[in-house]
């Protein structure tokens, strides 16, 4: 006997994977960029699942928000194999500030795209001393898209690429917005970091 498959069970196997991630410093518009293609996907019917780490609660405990203030419903999430679990039958998967999760967030990412869904990440590509930010390397590795958005230098309007940590601390993660970092141009950062 033969039992046709279902319309999504058919979506879900005919659709191609892909990763696409979104890098750059504090106040680039990752987190924009990432909003305007969740969006697009909704518009086109797409199901849509969003995601963030829930050590984030700078704009709101749950929802996705911009520094232009725009939003998004997400899914605060503690361990980065829980998106697995909530992801169902979608077709687009988001993750905002991607940097905070762990080294496990490389296998949720590429089993997700293996399965056929679109899976769009943000994250910094590099931390408050200029060096690569892991996970974010890996990811841009295995990415089939890669998107690099630039700041402008608060100091001298340049092109930003860095974000110049304002306090002293010394812990790799300081959650903070316009109080703890500005945008810089690498002229400008190397010689506000001495």
């Amino acid at each position: 006997m033969f039992i046709e498959p279902s319309l999504n069970s058919r979506r879900q196997s005919e659709r191609k994977g892909q990763i696409e991630v979104i890098c750059g410093s504090m106040f680039s518009g990752k987190t924009e960029e990432l909003i305007r293609r969740l969006t697009r996907a909704k518009l086109a019917r797409q199901k849509v699942e969003i995601f963030k780490p829930s050590v984030d609660k700078r704009y709101h405990d749950s929802d996705v928000v911009s520094h232009n203030e725009n939003t998004i419903r997400s899914t605060p999430v503690h361990f980065a194999g829980d998106i697995l679990l909530l992801t169902g039958d979608c077709d687009v998967v988001g993750i905002d500030e991607t940097q905070f999760f762990d080294e496990e967030i490389v296998h949720v990412v590429q089993l997700l795209a293996n399965q056929g869904k679109r899976v769009i990440l943000a994250g910094l590509d590099m931390d408050f001393e200029g060096k690569p930010f892991e996970p974010m390397p890996r990811l841009m590795a295995i990415a089939e898209y890669v998107t690099k958005v630039h700041a402008i230098c608060m100091k001298c309007g340049e092109l930003a690429a860095f974000s110049l940590r304002l306090s002293s601390a010394k812990e790799k993660v300081v959650l903070g917005e316009k109080e703890s970092y500005e945008a810089r141009c690498r002229k400008c950062f190397l010689e506000d970091k001495k």
